[in-house]
């Protein structure tokens, strides 16, 4: 409960601190530079190497791309029903599948798992809603934005291996099991732990809540979609395949992330129903913190 309600204060704060003077309109960007560059790389190294395989980490790798699939065919289902445009189909195309696995999922994984839960949080971002962001995000962007260059392989493949959490993620596989020097230690755990804080001021700073009639009703079947039928959809699987475990709460709690604020940027830059895209990541973000409660109450059913 302590990690959950700071959690909710970091993000009061950054709201917060969009309203003070000093503080530039891009400071939220450069909070989340900070983050993708040094406290997540950092939490990798310290966390990954310590990971006990099994194959309870399939689960968490396989998770992310079945909500893809399940998200990407309501949503055009939805798309046919209500006669949406091109940029609300794609918008909501981008955004129901992808979720904030890694700026939102890692400190809501802690505030109700604990620590110790974080890389399963890690596995399903990194292997999971980043390859999918760089793979099929890429696709979306390409048929539905507006100047969107098509991708290639070569783009695709370079956007994984420069990012520098993933680079961070192979150096930690490939350090599994060696004990750090001592100095580097609490080096990595300082700067792991500006991840949480950090992550959730950024995340408030950008946090808009500006909405018109015009997209009410497609951000409502887009939440209802991301943040109620795909974890629940999780659940469900999960209870007849008769898989449990803190790994498979997890993974179904990511599942049930608000969506990606990078894929949100992405729609936004490319002419993707901009208003409706951060109103996504915006309304998402605060209407999980009712959301995911509800959900890992419903987890201790596993």
């Amino acid at each position: 409960m302590e990690n959950f309600v700071a959690t909710l204060a970091y993000l009061l704060i950054g709201m917060g601190l969009r309203r003070a003077p000093g503080f530039h309109r891009d400071t939220g960007l450069v909070l989340n530079a900070f983050v993708i560059h040094i406290s997540l790389p950092a939490m990798i190294l310290l966390r990954v190497p310590k990971l006990a395989f099994s194959s309870d980490l399939l689960i968490l790798a396989l998770m992310p791309w079945g909500m893809l699939a399940v998200s990407w065919a309501l949503v055009v289902a939805a798309s046919r029903l209500f006669a949406w445009d091109r940029p609300t189909t794609g918008c909501l195309l981008l955004l129901a599948p992808l979720a904030n696995a890694s700026f939102f999922g890692i400190p809501m994984v802690r505030a109700f798992f604990g620590d110790h839960a974080i890389p399963y949080a890690l596995f399903y971002d990194q292997f999971g809603s980043f390859l999918a962001l760089a793979t099929y995000g890429s696709l979306i962007l390409a048929l539905y934005g507006t100047g969107a260059a098509k991708p290639t392989i070569t783009t695709v493949v370079k956007k994984i291996v420069v990012f520098p959490p993933f680079l961070a993620l192979l150096c930690a596989l490939l350090l599994h099991g060696v004990t750090f020097p001592a100095l580097a230690q609490p080096l990595l755990e300082t700067l792991a732990a500006t991840l949480v804080p950090v992550v959730m001021i950024a995340v408030g700073f950008q946090l808009t809540l500006r909405l018109s009639r015009a997209v009410l009703g497609q951000l409502s079947v887009g939440l209802a979609i991301k943040l109620v039928a795909a974890p629940l959809t999780a659940f469900l699987a999960c209870r007849l395949l008769g898989l449990e475990g803190e790994t498979v709460q997890v993974a179904i709690l990511e599942a049930g992330m608000p969506p990606m604020v990078a894929a949100g940027g992405l729609a936004i830059m490319v002419n993707l129903s901009p208003q409706l895209a951060a109103a996504m990541v915006g309304v998402g973000v605060l209407l999980s913190f009712v959301t995911l409660p509800l959900l890992y109450q419903l987890l201790q059913l596993l």
